[in-house]
């Protein structure tokens, strides 16, 4: 092989640079990124003003980053890289709650409430019992069970991206679970929201064809002593956005039923089960993961 640049041998010849005594890890994914990266401007044959667009876009993503806003992750997110990430993470044993990305607007030391506490501060919007249990992988109940929850409110935003108009903590909340493994609280059913789209990744779903939008969900964060964490989301399984989720969070399996209640003191009632994975369990494969999903 050359040390000369040539197209044959680009990337080759640019992984041959690395040198011998560097991180290992580091240099099984700079030798793939670069492979990769190389084969995918000649299967494409990039133009240079292709090229110029997107230095351009990756730029200007950059300049939307401060303490507030992630540009890059929300780019991650748009292109699923982050659930793909956060899948290969997270493999669990069939029967298990999978995992879905955290999201941007958990907030550490939301209150700790009684069970079957209202966590809608502002009272709108249409209210909804969600309950259900924490369980082992063996159906049993799990105690000490923390339960974190949040959600957006009736407009479609979180209590932290308007202060001063929704009252703090505003339909979030953290529930411990008793002997029974069982959980109650009353919240209000989410509605769809889009990301925002003001920024390149905005106009990037635009030029893409795509809409901005993340169904109705409920966001869950459990954890308990002996089990590993689950970070999730249960969504509302008659959401329009639900098989085309902006970020790609949505799996089958955290489809909740949202039930519409008759005389009760609720408008809807949404059942849900979260069953944990012991600490220290093996991980599935990915042809595991496959088969599971395909009922092999």
């Amino acid at each position: 092989m050359s040390y000369y640049f040539s197209e044959k041998d680009s990337s080759a010849i640019v992984n041959a640079r690395m040198g011998d005594d560097i991180n290992p890890r580091l240099k099984q994914v700079m030798e793939s990124l670069v492979r990769h990266l190389h084969d995918f401007i000649k299967d494409v044959q990039l133009t240079q003003e292709e090229w110029e667009v997107a230095i351009e876009f990756l730029t200007k993503t950059g300049q939307m980053c401060d303490d507030e806003r992630q540009e890059f992750v929300m780019l991650s997110d748009t292109l699923g890289v982050s659930m793909l990430v956060d899948t290969i993470n997270n493999r669990r044993p069939a029967g298990a709650t999978e995992n879905t990305v955290l999201g941007p607007f958990h907030v550490a030391g939301a209150p700790e409430l009684p069970m079957g506490s209202n966590i809608s501060l502002d009272g709108v919007g249409e209210s909804c019992l969600f309950e259900g249990c924490v369980l082992d992988l063996e159906g049993n109940p799990v105690a000490g069970a923390r339960i974190d929850v949040w959600s957006d409110n009736a407009d479609g935003f979180y209590d932290v991206q308007q202060p001063g108009i929704q009252p703090k903590w505003n339909n979030r909340g953290i529930f411990t679970t008793g002997a029974d493994g069982k959980y109650c609280f009353v919240g209000i059913k989410p509605v769809a929201y889009p990301i925002p789209t003001d920024g390149p990744v905005g106009k990037m779903l635009l030029e893409m064809g795509r809409h901005p939008f993340r169904p109705a969900h409920m966001h869950v964060l459990v954890t308990a002593p002996g089990f590993q964490k689950v970070v999730t989301h249960t969504f509302s399984g008659d959401d329009d956005y639900l098989t085309s989720d902006a970020v790609f969070g949505v799996k089958q399996t955290l489809v909740a039923p949202y039930e519409r209640v008759e005389k009760g003191e609720t408008v809807w009632r949404s059942p849900f089960d979260f069953v944990l994975t012991p600490v220290g369990d093996k991980a599935v494969s990915a042809s595991e993961a496959e088969a599971q999903m395909a009922g092999v």
